[in-house]
């Protein structure tokens, strides 16, 4: 196994802590906390494509069944929102192998179009059960998270609470990167009958990924109801599936460092510039073209070049 990479985890611990202790403003800590929660879900979908090569644009329902599993059951049943988080991976877990088994046969276009399929069908049963989800209107009234006793009830606490979660996924995501399964999934990307050739189960190792990132981005879509305290179904469209697919593909696909980046770029930016909604989907467009036709390695591709001139000079 090759050495982690410390550089990026010294730096990525020294800025959270460095935000934490020389910003006050409670609004760019709820950015922060959003580019988080983004990065991780950024980071899943690489893993997914960049590395494995299953093209998923349906992401955005397992980030809503996670959100709307906690919102639910603690809104309506009472139940611990720890429990809450448990029992939303395990429905988005149930649901990613029943959808991914026949799917995952598909390739290309044809694996896209499903997954949006069924992205769009989870995204109607978000608004039509209105009783539970309170349809286009949204739940409120969803709890705040406590930790033992500990509750986080404001930004300050939930920005340390998320910053330890999503340091301690970035040092996963770090020791996935150097295991012998990452260079496998890579393989496999790279060639599905070569890696048959060698033994390899395809369909089951695509299966097998296909719900370990379905879990883990519900997981995420229950943290982000219990720091919100309010879901619709329009934070779980189409939309958001495009959006951390492109947050990935402009960080750099097959980089463990490119959901962070891209998801940095793409959640910051619009929040701080104003009126950026109205040309939104005119300068992803654009900026995806540019990744795509001149640094298709993304950010991290670039700095990676850039680092790589800077170490031999």
């Amino acid at each position: 196994m090759k050495k982690l990479n410390l550089f990026y985890l010294s730096f990525l611990a020294i800025a959270i802590v460095l935000f934490y202790i020389f910003v006050d403003n409670q609004f760019y800590k709820s950015i922060l906390i959003y580019v988080m929660i983004n990065a991780i879900n950024a980071s899943m979908l690489n893993i997914l494509f960049g590395y494995t090569g299953v093209i998923s644009l349906g992401q955005a329902a397992f980030y809503g069944i996670g959100a709307y599993t906690t919102g639910i059951l603690t809104v309506h049943f009472g139940y611990n929102p720890l429990l809450t988080i448990l029992i939303g991976i395990v429905i988005a877990s149930f649901v990613a192998f029943v959808v991914g088994y026949p799917t995952l046969k598909l390739h290309g276009h044809y694996l896209a179009m499903a997954t949006l399929g069924f992205g769009m069908i989870m995204y109607i049963l978000f608004n039509e059960f209105s009783d539970y989800t309170g349809g286009p209107s949204g739940l409120v009234g969803i709890p705040k998270l406590s930790l033992f006793g500990f509750s986080l009830d404001n930004e300050d606490k939930f920005y340390v609470f998320i910053s330890i979660f999503f340091f301690i996924f970035s040092i996963l995501l770090e020791l996935f990167d150097k295991s012998y399964m990452s260079y496998k999934l890579k393989f496999i990307k790279e060639s599905e009958f070569a890696s048959k050739s060698f033994g390899v189960n395809v369909s089951r190792v695509k299966l097998i990924v296909f719900v370990v990132v379905a879990a883990i981005t519900s997981l995420t879509g229950s943290v982000f109801a219990l720091y919100s305290g309010f879901i619709s179904p329009i934070s779980f469209n189409l939309k958001y599936s495009i959006d951390i697919f492109i947050m990935a593909t402009v960080g750099g696909l097959g980089s463990i460092v490119g959901g962070t980046l891209g998801a940095t770029m793409l959640t910051a930016f619009p929040e701080l510039i104003t009126n950026f909604e109205d040309y939104e989907m005119i300068v992803y467009g654009i900026l995806l073209l540019i990744i795509i036709m001149f640094f298709p390695q993304g950010i991290a591709g670039i700095f990676k070049k850039f680092w790589g001139r800077y170490v031999k000079s």
